[in-house]
């Protein structure tokens, strides 16, 4: 009997773009983690709220890894957990286990906190605990505490919101709603800040927008500043949802530019900020050269050296990989577990120009024993990459690291020539958590 729902590859760690099947190329089931620690969890994220607690509800063996990367932050004193043992699912008192258990943490600071992040678990969602009795309670009896409902729940990672959007979503749910200024504008859902340099963040300057982004805010009094924004901009896909809860609690507008890699699709999205803001189209074809003649001089210096790529390191490894190919640059492999729907066009470009591309998922079990060796030059773009491929050439970036735009193309371009030329210590750099992230960058 033949599934016919099973992606065409499942069976397999590789796979021709040609041959793959979108968005989910390989089987889901037993996975790997590769030592390659670079991007950020909930943990990370969360702790961009300035002067918040986290606060975990979890058996011990979940509470593992959360309290790892608080004590790596070196942010012990904003982290708390909540341990649920076996007599607090036979005896039902799951909610006042976390209700007595917040409490008792609370009392116990040193001082109070503006805000509080509780990460409710699995078992909650098995056990149909009455979460919004126990935020009631809570609210009530600290009401000038701001309570944020998070969540660790891999079950919920293939259908609905995943817990990544939740997180973003969950990091704007504490605002308070205000008169909107016109003139200022929110960048939300990014854990690293957009680059100054970017045509996104000069327009905003040059016409005289306050730019609000929780990367930068110093403490829980400017964070509560964003929720003045007027615009409220998205660019990383997992952000959308942030963006659509803001603009239907706070009133504020929501635009969505998409993190792109074609020349055309970004002008459009810069033209698209400008008649949303009702400021003049500016024109670009300065831009455009720059990122251009960035482009065609790394080509010449890389020359036909083999490029891997992984989806950590940019929103929108495929359309990369287009740009990259459209330069002739040799993009042989692409390490992706799946892709956003918003990037089958880039697939299907693919697997015209580039139909022997070898795509590689992250997390397949069979990716234990994959062979990193290459016995030759590599540039990898993404620690994944770098890993798989067993090389010391790579640029160590994730979550695009604040790059967009045709600056974004020109910086890339650059760290490229960069890890072409000088080696990097990967075994070292790859297995710090959360990179870019204060005490862990």
């Amino acid at each position: 009997m033949k599934n016919l729902r099973a992606p065409a590859c499942a069976d397999s760690t590789q796979a021709t773009v040609a041959e793959a099947a979108f968005p989910v190329p390989f089987a889901q089931g037993l996975e790997y983690g590769t030592p390659a620690r670079g991007t950020w969890n909930i943990v990370h994220t969360g702790m961009l709220i300035p002067q918040a607690h986290q606060i975990f509800v979890c058996a011990a063996g979940c509470l593992r890894g959360v309290v790892l990367t608080a004590a790596e932050m070196g942010l012990e004193e904003r982290f708390s957990t909540v341990e649920i043992r076996e007599n607090n699912v036979l005896d039902g008192d799951m909610e006042e286990l976390i209700i007595e258990g917040v409490s008792d943490i609370l009392h116990r600071l040193p001082q109070m906190p503006p805000a509080v992040l509780i990460y409710t678990s699995c078992i909650h969602h098995f056990l149909a605990c009455d979460l919004d009795r126990v935020y009631d309670i809570l609210r009530k009896r600290f009401p000038d505490v701001g309570f944020a409902q998070c969540y660790m729940n891999p079950i919920m990672r293939k259908s609905g919101l995943t817990p990544d959007q939740l997180m973003r979503r969950g990091l704007y749910s504490l605002l308070e709603p205000c008169p909107l200024n016109e003139k200022s504008v929110s960048i939300l859902g990014n854990d690293l800040p957009t680059d100054e340099s970017s045509e996104l963040y000069r327009i905003l300057s040059e016409e005289g927008f306050t730019i609000r982004d929780i990367t930068r805010c110093r403490d829980y009094a400017e964070y509560q500043q964003m929720a003045q924004s007027a615009l409220a901009l998205t660019y990383n896909p997992a952000a959308i949802p942030a963006g659509e809860f803001v603009q239907q609690h706070l009133g504020a507008k929501h635009l969505y530019l998409p993190l792109s890699y074609d020349f055309d699709v970004i002008a459009a999205g810069y033209d698209a900020l400008c008649d949303t803001l009702g400021i003049a189209r500016r024109d670009f074809s300065k831009q455009r050269e720059r990122a251009d003649a960035a482009l065609r001089h790394a080509r010449q210096l890389i020359g036909d050296t083999p490029v891997e790529i992984d989806y950590t390191l940019t929103f929108k490894p495929l359309g990369l990989a287009r740009l990259l190919l459209s330069y002739g640059f040799r993009v042989t492999t692409m390490y992706a577990d799946a892709f956003l729907g918003e990037e089958r066009e880039d697939f299907e470009a693919l697997r015209r120009m580039a139909p022997g591309l070898v795509l590689r998922p992250t997390v397949h079990a069979g990716m234990r024993f994959a062979s990193r060796e290459r016995g030759q030059k590599v540039l990898a773009l993404g620690q994944k990459a770098a890993y798989f491929a067993g090389t010391p050439h790579f640029v160590n970036v994730v979550e695009c690291g604040g790059m967009f735009g045709f600056d974004g193309i020109c910086r890339l371009a650059k760290l490229m020539e960069e890890a072409f030329c000088e080696e990097k210590d990967t075994k070292s750099l790859i297995q710090i958590k959360g990179l870019g992230c204060g005490c862990c960058s």
